[in-house]
C-alpha cells in the first residue's frame, strides 16, 4: 500500500473504506472505496498532489461544489470532496460496468446505431449542464462511464474547478493540460481565456469520430504535432473510411468539428438533433455528403409545420438543396498597416525579425533591448506590446504549434533557446552544434533549425542534435537555412545558400529519405496551409505555387501576388503566416535600410558625413579618406570616399560580394573579403583603383575578416564557419602556411593588433557569453587578459595604444585603459556614450578610430530605429485562391 493511501485511509476511516486501486489519469487516481455510513461502493478520487499544490486545495474545493447540483440521468453526480492529511478528494458513485475508453480499446468500432445513441445521451447531459452555465472541458472516452449500455459523463466541472482555482492558469503554464489534444477544441488547444459550451460540443463529435471509425479525427506522435492537425487540417471523410455512416451523421459531425465556434452548432441540443434521422429512415450511403451545407438545426418543436402542393414542394426542396449545397461567401479580404507603439520599433538585425502565432491572435518581433534587442509580443487586439524577460539579443523567433511558447537564437553566444509565454524564463536547449539562421516547430514535437553541417533537429527539452540534411556539394551548396516543417510532418522546406552567397533557391527536403530537391529560385518560403508554396524573390516579389504536401511537389505555377517585401541584405525577410490565413510582413524596399555614417565625440555627440546602404567602414591610416563596403539588391561592393566631403569612388567590380575592407599600413591599398573565387578569400587592391585586385590569401576555409599590423608584417585574420572560428596569423612573403594564434572549440573573432604589435585583442565565447580578451602576440599561448567585465564586442586599439575601446552588453562604447609597461595591466574602464543607436554587428567591428582618438567614425541606421511599420492581411487566403487557384492534381 502507498503512503498516499495509508495517509488517506487513516484520515478517512470513519468515513470510507479503500479496497484497492480502479485507475490512475491526468488529473487523478481513483480508488473503489466503501461508504461506510451508506453501505456502499463509491468512486473515491484523489488529486494529483502536485497538481493540488499549484491550483490551490480549498478553491478547488468551493469550484467543484458547484457540480454537485447537477442531476441528470447521464451525469455521474458528485457524492462527496474535502481534503485529508493534505490530499484533496472528491467521491462518485461506482459504476458497475466500464467506460467508453474501455469498450472502445475492446471492439475499436461501435455499431453505428450504439454510437450515435451515446453521442445522443452525452449530449443530453450536456445540454443540461451547459443551461445551468457550466462547461464540461474534458470530454473523453475515458469520462463517458457505460451502465447497463447508457452513458453516463464522469467527472463534470473538475476540469472547470482546475481553470478557475488559483493556480489553473500556472497549471496550464506548466504543461498539465486542461484537456486532452485528441479531442480538444482548437479555441482549447490554442489557450482562449473564454471557454464556451460550443468547445464541449466539438470534443462530442470527436469521441463521435472515434466511435465510428476507430480513431480520433486528428492523432499524431506528441501533443504539438496533434495540436497543428487541429489547427491546419480537415478530418477525414467518414463515409470514405465507413460506408455504412449515413450522410446525415457525416454533415452533423462535420459541423460540429468547424474550427470557428461561430461555425458550429448552438448548442448540444442541436448537434444531438442533427444526429437524429428524422423518422425519414435515411439509411443511404451514396452520393455526396452534404456537410459544407448544413447549418445549425432549430429545434423540433420550434418548426411549423407547412402542407404544400407537390410542385411548391419541389420548389422549395430545391431552394432548399440550393442554400445548402452552394459554396459559402468567401469572407473580406482586410489589408492594413500595424504602426508600433513608440519605443517599441522593430530593431536592426540580421534573420527574420517576425513571427506570428499559428491562430493569428499575437505575434512577437525584436524590439529594444539589450544585446541589439529582446523579443516583444503583442496581442492584435492590444494596441502595446509587453517584453518577454530574458530575452535579451534574441534574433530569428518562431511559434510552438500551440502557440504558447517560442523559439528563438542569440549571437551572442549562439544559442538555441525557448521562452514559454506563460512568463517562465527562457531554457536552453543547445548551447553548441547550431546556427542561428532560422527556426521551425515540427508537428513532432522537434525543433527543425540550421547548423554549420546542415539542418538539424533537436527536443524541446534538449538533448542530442540530429542531422537531417547535408550540403550537395556538387551544386556548392554552403548553407541550408530557415527551415519550414510541413503540417503533415513529410517534409521540410528551406532555403539553400550557394558558393559565393550570391545564388539562393527553395528546396524541400523528403524526411522518409533524408533526400532534397530544388524547388525555385526565392529567398525565403512558406507553407500555406491552403495549399500553397509562398516565396519572396530578392527583388521583394511575394509568389506563391499550388504545393502538395503529400506528394512534396509543386502542382502548378506561380503567380505574382504583391510587390515590396522587405528584402534586406543577405537575403533576411521579415515575413510570418498562421495557419488559419493570416499574413504579417515587413514591407518596403532595401532602401529603408539606408544608414548614415556620422563621426561621434567621445561624449556621444552626433555629426552626419554622408548617407547610404553601408555594411562596413575603415578609416585610412591618416584618416582622409574611408573605405566603406556598399549594399545594393544582391551585392555588396567596396567603395572610396574622401573626407571630410569627398565623393563616392567605386573600387570594386568584380564579383558579388566584396566587403569587410582593411587599409595597409601605407594607406595606399585596401584589403578585402570577397567571394569572387570558390569561396570567401583575402583581396588587395590599390585604393585609386589604378590596377585589378590581387590574390593576398586562398585557403580552403572561408576567411571571414582580416587586419593588417601597423608594420606591415602582420596579417591576422578570421577563419573557419560558425560557431566555431580560430583567428590565425601570417606573414606575407614570409611564411608560407597561416600560424594559428587563438585556436578552441569555441568562437574566436573580430582580431585587433595593438599599435606596437604586441597585443591581440579578439571576442571569444568561452564563458558562455562574449567577452573581449587580450593575448600577447605572436606567442599568445604564454597569457590571456579578460578585459570586458559583463559583456563584450568589436574591440578597437587607440592609435596611442593606451586605451582598448569596445562594446559591452549594454550597448555603450566603452574605454579600458591599458598600461603594457613593464606588465600588462587593465586600468580604470569607463562608458564612453551609449552606442545602441548606432550599428553594431556581433562578428566584426562596424566603426573606426579617428588618429586623434577624439571621435569614432560609425554608422546609423537613418531614423534611429524609431518606428516600423507592418503589413497585416487577414483573409489572406481568400485571395490566394483566387489569383492562384487549388493545386493541380
Amino acid at each position: 500500500m502507498t503512503d498516499a493511501v495509508q495517509r488517506l485511509s487513516a484520515s478517512l476511516a470513519d468515513r470510507y473504506t479503500i479496497e484497492r486501486e480502479l485507475g490512475a489519469g491526468g488529473m487523478a487516481t481513483v480508488y473503489l472505496a466503501h461508504d461506510v455510513k451508506h453501505d456502499r461502493k463509491v468512486a473515491l478520487k484523489v488529486l494529483r498532489p502536485e497538481l493540488s499544490a499549484i491550483l490551490g486545495g480549498e478553491r478547488f474545493l468551493a469550484e467543484i461544489k458547484t457540480t454537485a447540483n447537477l442531476q441528470h440521468p447521464h451525469i455521474l453526480s458528485l457524492f462527496d470532496s474535502g481534503e485529508a492529511d493534505g490530499l484533496v478528494f472528491y467521491v462518485m458513485p461506482y459504476v458497475e460496468g466500464e467506460s467508453l475508453r474501455e469498450r472502445l480499446t475492446r471492439e475499436k468500432q461501435l455499431p453505428v446505431e450504439d454510437a450515435v445513441r451515446i453521442a445522443r445521451e452525452v449530449a443530453d447531459a450536456l445540454e443540461y449542464a451547459h443551461q445551468h452555465g457550466i462547461v464540461h472541458r474534458d470530454i473523453k472516452p475515458e469520462n463517458i462511464l457505460l451502465h447497463g449500455g447508457h452513458a453516463l459523463v464522469a467527472d463534470f466541472g473538475i476540469a472547470l474547478a482546475a481553470s478557475r482555482s488559483d493556480g489553473g492558469t500556472r497549471m496550464t503554464e506548466t504543461g498539465m493540460s486542461l484537456g486532452t489534444p485528441h479531442y480538444m477544441s482548437p479555441e482549447q488547444a490554442m489557450g482562449e481565456r473564454e471557454i464556451t459550451a460550443k468547445s464541449d460540443v466539438y470534443a462530442l463529435a470527436c469521441v463521435l469520430y472515434e466511435m465510428l471509425v476507430g480513431e480520433p479525427p486528428f492523432t499524431g506522435p506528441t501533443a504539438q504535432a496533434i495540436v497543428a492537425r487541429v489547427m491546419t487540417e480537415q478530418p477525414r471523410s467518414l463515409q470514405l473510411q465507413r460506408h455504412t455512416i449515413p450522410a446525415h451523421v457525416e454533415a452533423a459531425v462535420r459541423v460540429a468539428l468547424e474550427k470557428l465556434p461561430a461555425d458550429r452548432f448552438a448548442s448540444a441540443a442541436q448537434f444531438a438533433e442533427a444526429l437524429q434521422d428524422g423518422g425519414r429512415g435515411d439509411r443511404g450511403t451514396g452520393g455526396p455528403t452534404p456537410s459544407a451545407g448544413l447549418r445549425p438545426a432549430v429545434p423540433r418543436s420550434r418548426r411549423p409545420v407547412v402542407l404544400l402542393p407537390w410542385p411548391l414542394l419541389a420548389l422549395a426542396l430545391a431552394g432548399a438543396a440550393w442554400g445548402w449545397l452552394r459554396p459559402a461567401a468567401p469572407r473580406p479580404v482586410s489589408r492594413y498597416s500595424i504602426a508600433l507603439a513608440a519605443g517599441q520599433a522593430i530593431q536592426p538585425g540580421q534573420g527574420p525579425r517576425i513571427a506570428i502565432s499559428p491562430d493569428g491572435s499575437r505575434f512577437v518581433f525584436v524590439g529594444p533591448g539589450e544585446g541589439g534587442g529582446q523579443l516583444w509580443l503583442r496581442e492584435r487586439d492590444k494596441l502595446q506590446a509587453t517584453p518577454l524577460p530574458g530575452t535579451e539579443g534574441a534574433i530569428c523567433p518562431f511559434f510552438s504549434p500551440d502557440g504558447r511558447q517560442v523559439g528563438f537564437f542569440t549571437i551572442t553566444p549562439i544559442r538555441l533557446k525557448v521562452v514559454s509565454l506563460g512568463g517562465e524564463p527562457p531554457v536552453t536547449v543547445a548551447d553548441s552544434g547550431v546556427d542561428w539562421d532560422g527556426g521551425s516547430w515540427g508537428p513532432d514535437g522537434h525543433l527543425y533549425v540550421d547548423s554549420p553541417t546542415g539542418l538539424v533537429r533537436v527536443l524541446p527539452g534538449g538533448g542530442p542534435l540530429e542531422q537531417i540534411t547535408k550540403f550537395d556539394s556538387a551544386r556548392g551548396e554552403t548553407a541550408h537555412n530557415y527551415p519550414d516543417v510541413l503540417p503533415n510532418g513529410r517534409g521540410v522546406i528551406f532555403v539553400v545558400w550557394h558558393r559565393g552567397n550570391t545564388d539562393q533557391d527553395i528546396a524541400v527536403l523528403d524526411l522518409r529519405t533524408r533526400t532534397h530537391r530544388v524547388l525555385m529560385h526565392g529567398v525565403y518560403a512558406k507553407y500555406a496551409a491552403s495549399g500553397h508554396l509562398v516565396y519572396v524573390t530578392s527583388s521583394g516579389t511575394l509568389l506563391a505555387a499550388p504545393f502538395d504536401q503529400e506528394r512534396l511537389e509543386l502542382t502548378g505555377p506561380a503567380t505574382a501576388l504583391t510587390e515590396g517585401v522587405q528584402v534586406r541584405s543577405a537575403g533576411y525577410v521579415d515575413l510570418g503566416l498562421s495557419a488559419g490565413g493570416t499574413l504579417l510582413y515587413l514591407g518596403g524596399t532595401a532602401t529603408t535600410l539606408l544608414a548614415d555614417l556620422v563621426w561621434v565625440g567621445r561624449n556621444g555627440t552626433a555629426e552626419v558625413v554622408d548617407s547610404g546602404a553601408f555594411g562596413s567602414v575603415a578609416l585610412s591610416p591618416d584618416g582622409r579618406r574611408v573605405a566603406l563596403s556598399v549594399q545594393g539588391g544582391r551585392e555588396e561592393q567596396v567603395w572610396i570616399r574622401s573626407l571630410p566631403a569627398g565623393p563616392l569612388s567605386k573600387l570594386t567590380f568584380e564579383g558579388a560580394l566584396n566587403y569587410r575592407p582593411a587599409w595597409t599600413p601605407d594607406g595606399r591599398a585596401v584589403t578585402y573579403v570577397s567571394t569572387r573565387g570558390r569561396n570567401r578569400d583575402l583581396y588587395t587592391q590599390g585604393a585609386d583603383g589604378s590596377a585589378p585586385a590581387t590574390v593576398q590569401l586562398d585557403l580552403a576555409e572561408d576567411i571571414n575578416e582580416a587586419e593588417w599590423s601597423r608594420d606591415g608584417r602582420w596579417l591576422v585574420f578570421r577563419q573557419g564557419s560558425m560557431p566555431v572560428t580560430d583567428i590565425r596569423a601570417l606573414r606575407p612573403g614570409v611564411d608560407s602556411v597561416p600560424t594559428t594564434v587563438v585556436g578552441t572549440s569555441f568562437t574566436e573573432r573580430a582580431p585587433a593588433l595593438s599599435p606596437d604589435g604586441r597585443w591581440l585583442a579578439y571576442v571569444s565565447d568561452e564563458s558562455g557569453r562574449d567577452e573581449v580578451y587580450v593575448r600577447p602576440f605572436p606567442d599568445a599561448a604564454r597569457a590571456k587578459w579578460q578585459v570586458s567585465l559583463n559583456g563584450g564586442t568589436e574591440p578597437e586599439w587607440s592609435h596611442a595604444g593606451g586605451e582598448l575601446f569596445y562594446r559591452n552588453a549594454a550597448g555603450e562604447l566603452v574605454a579600458a585603459e591599458i598600461a603594457s609597461r613593464p606588465a600588462f595591466v587593465v586600468g580604470r574602464q569607463r562608458a564612453l556614450f551609449r552606442a545602441a543607436a548606432f550599428s553594431s554587428d556581433y562578428s566584426h567591428r562596424l566603426y573606426d578610430v579617428s588618429p586623434d582618438d577624439r571621435r569614432f567614425l560609425m554608422m546609423r541606421e537613418r531614423g534611429g530605429g524609431e518606428r516600423a511599420d507592418l503589413i497585416l492581411v487577414q483573409n489572406w487566403f481568400e485571395e490566394l485562391r483566387a489569383k492562384v487557384g487549388r493545386r493541380h492534381d
